[in-house]
Formats: C-alpha cells, structure tokens, sequence
C-alpha cells in the first residue's frame, strides 16, 4: 500500500478502477490506515508470542534455555516469513497487491474504527507534544520541475526519443531566456525608409521573411514592423513609395532582454504577436525574436529557414566542423551533441573571447573542456569562422547529419 506509484493510483482511479479507488480513499487516510495494519500486524505478533512459549513449555519444560530458543525461533519466522519476504514481495508487486488488499482492509478499517480511533487520541497527542503536524506534508508528493525532469530521462523504455527530447526542452522553457534563441542586432535584416524605392523594393522582393523591420537612418529609430504581403500589390503595381510603406506598417512589440522563454510564449499568445524586438535596460535594441524561435526550442528546427541562417554550419572531410562565430552556443551543442557552458556568453565568438581574454587571431588553437577549437577567420574585432575538431565519444560525428 505505501509502495504503490501515486500518480499511477490517481490515474487509474479517475479512469474508474475500482480496486485503484478503494487504495486511494484508504491512502487518504494514511494515519487510520497504518493504525488498523499495525493493529492487527501486532496482535498477530503478541498472539504468536504467548503461544509459542506455552508451546514450549508444555513440550520441553520450564527454563531459560527453552524460553531463549522459542523466543530466537519465533523472531526468525516473523522476520522470514511474516516480515521481509512479505514486504519485499509486496514492494515489487504494489499493484497486483494493493488492489486485492483493500477489498479485506476497509471492512477491516471499518470495524476496528473505534479501536483505531482511540489508539490515534495518543498517537495525536504526541505529535502534538513534538510540535509535528502531519497535515503539513502533503505537498511532500508534489514534484517540481527538476523532479519532472528526472521522471522523464527515467522513462527512457516507455516514451519514444523524440517526445522525450521535446518534454525535456517544455520542461527547460523557465531557465531559457530571449537572448539565447534571439537573432542579434547585427543579424536582423532590416528596411532603412531612408534608402532608396527601388533599393527597398529590391529587398522586399528577395527577403525570405514573412515579416520586416523598418527604420529611419539608424537601427535604434524603429518604425515599425513591416508585414511583406500588404505591399505585394505596391510592388507589382510600380506604385510603391516611402510613404505607401509607412502606412501599412505595424507598431514594433518590445520585450525586455531576459524574458524566460515560457514567459514570452504566453506574452506571444494573450498579445497575439509573433515577432517582438528584445531591448535591454536602456532601451537600445539587442536583437529580434520569433515564435518559430520559442517553437524551435521545443520542437526542433523547421527547414523553412532563410538560406543565410542555414549554412552557420559545415562539415568537413576529416570529421571537424567549420562554425561561424555569430553560432549560437545552444544551437551548437545541440546539432554537434557538445558541452560548452551556457551560463556567460550566448555566440561561439563570445565564448572564444571570454576563454582567451583577448582579440585573438587567424591561426589561434584553443581547448575548452575536451574540445579543440582553431579559429579560422576573424573580422572587425571578432571571430568570423572557427573550426571545432570532432570529440572522441561524443555525438559531433553524425549529430549534424542526423538533424
């Protein structure tokens, strides 16, 4: 009865078993429960106590030796087959036990209540005297994020890979935040309303995104956001101008940097929004981020990327990996099955500069943890290209094939 799997009692009961709900209602009353065991568990023991020593007696005699050897005969029994055998049998088979148990339990609860009920007058009475108050852990059962995250890696023979791996990442939303999955500042293709018509034409036609933002001579003065399909008329048409493009432009939605991931995906849902700029403390924009992104999270990447995001990652004839600095960490521990630390820099480039503390060079070989990283290419300040050499025993040799 204590060793049955609760979850799996409260499910089964609400699915209408009856064995399963006759367990629960007397687990609900855990304290008259134990007293009606214990009950009769102790009587038995009691009642095999004075009879075996009567026994004894009767058949060898009054004496020390005959009362020793009745008493270590009796304790070895109850242990083998009153005791241990019993409970282990019953600890590997809650269910099957559990279930026929309670059909002789609660009648039994039943009538013994009364004797139940005035052994339990004690019992509280001390509990109260040592300041412990039972009702209080009840809660004790419930189980928080990381005792679910470990319930599902434990379930490795009942759930498939993949819903594992997706549970895991739903489970992990809270400690993930906008700026590991957000596409930087650098990276986000924009509309300048200063530009030229036909520039900007040209670049509406040839975005492979749904959505753009827009803004006046600098990224830090937004405009709005741009939805392609309500100047496709425009543009074919050849009546597209500045002005036409500023009336149809969205109010830009903005998101504090360190939003959690699960945060967001509500704020996406009540705001009915897809795309928010994420801006820091001071207001300046440090980068864009999707729903697809907060999806990708839990789901895995979708192939309908713009070929730029897709080619951040190459792999070469002898095993290694050509990466573009501007990777994000997370992205690349999952595609190559690597171990960088997640907790400082978000790129590959700032994990470079923080492990080396300095602007490195072309040329540069470093080691972080048990993987070889040469940096291949560097431009303005920062690393363009590195090269990670493939682990012995990890997953970066058909990791990037596999997804």
């Amino acid at each position: 009865m204590m060793a049955i799997n609760r979850y799996r009692l409260k499910h089964k009961a609400e699915q209408g078993h009856k064995g399963a709900r006759r367990a629960l209602a007397l687990l609900n009353q855990t304290d008259k429960l134990l007293g009606v065991i214990l009950l009769g568990n102790n009587l038995v023991n009691t009642g095999a106590a004075t009879l075996s020593t009567i026994i004894a007696i009767r058949l060898f005699g009054q004496g020390e030796m005959t009362l020793f050897l009745a008493t270590s005969l009796l304790t070895f029994f109850i242990l083998v087959f009153s005791e241990v055998t019993p409970k282990v049998i019953g600890a590997s088979y809650s269910e099957h036990i559990a279930y026929p148990a309670s059909l002789v339990l609660t009648p039994l609860l039943k009538l013994a209540y009364p004797v139940v009920w005035f052994v339990n007058l004690f019992v509280q009475g001390l509990l109260k005297l040592m300041r412990i108050k039972p009702g209080q852990q009840e809660g004790g059962n419930m189980l928080g994020l990381e005792e679910l995250r470990t319930v599902v890696l434990e379930s490795a023979k009942l759930l498939p890979r993949e819903h594992r791996r997706v549970l895991l990442n739903i489970l992990g939303l809270e400690s993930i935040t906008v700026d590991d999955v957000m596409t930087p500042r650098s990276h986000i293709e924009a509309i300048d309303l200063a530009d030229e018509p036909e520039r900007v034409s040209q670049q509406i036609a040839t975005s492979h995104h749904t959505r753009l933002l827009v803004y006046e001579g600098s990224l830090d003065r937004i405009a709005g956001i741009l939805h392609v399909r309500r100047v496709l008329h425009a543009l074919a048409s050849g009546e597209f101008t500045s002005e036409a493009l500023r009336e149809v432009l969205h109010e830009a939605y903005f998101v504090p940097a360190g939003t959690p991931l699960f945060k967001q995906l509500r704020q996406f849902q009540e705001n009915q929004k897809r795309l928010a700029l994420v801006v820091d403390e001071y207001g300046e924009l440090q980068g864009l981020v999707t729903m697809e992104d907060l999806l990708e999270e839990m789901v895995g990447e979708f192939t309908t990327q713009a070929p730029a995001q897709t080619g951040w990652l190459r792999q070469m004839e002898d095993g290694s990996w050509l990466v573009e600095g501007s990777a994000l960490v997370r992205h690349i521990n999952r595609k190559l099955g690597l171990d960088f630390p997640l907790e400082g820099p978000k790129t590959l480039n700032g994990l470079l500069l923080e492990y080396l503390e300095d602007i490195p060079e072309a040329g540069v070989s470093v080691k972080i943890g048990e993987v070889p990283i040469e940096i291949v290419q560097t431009q303005d300040r920062a690393v363009k290209v590195a090269r990670i050499g493939a682990v012995p025993g990890s997953e970066a040799g058909t990791a990037g094939l596999q997804a």
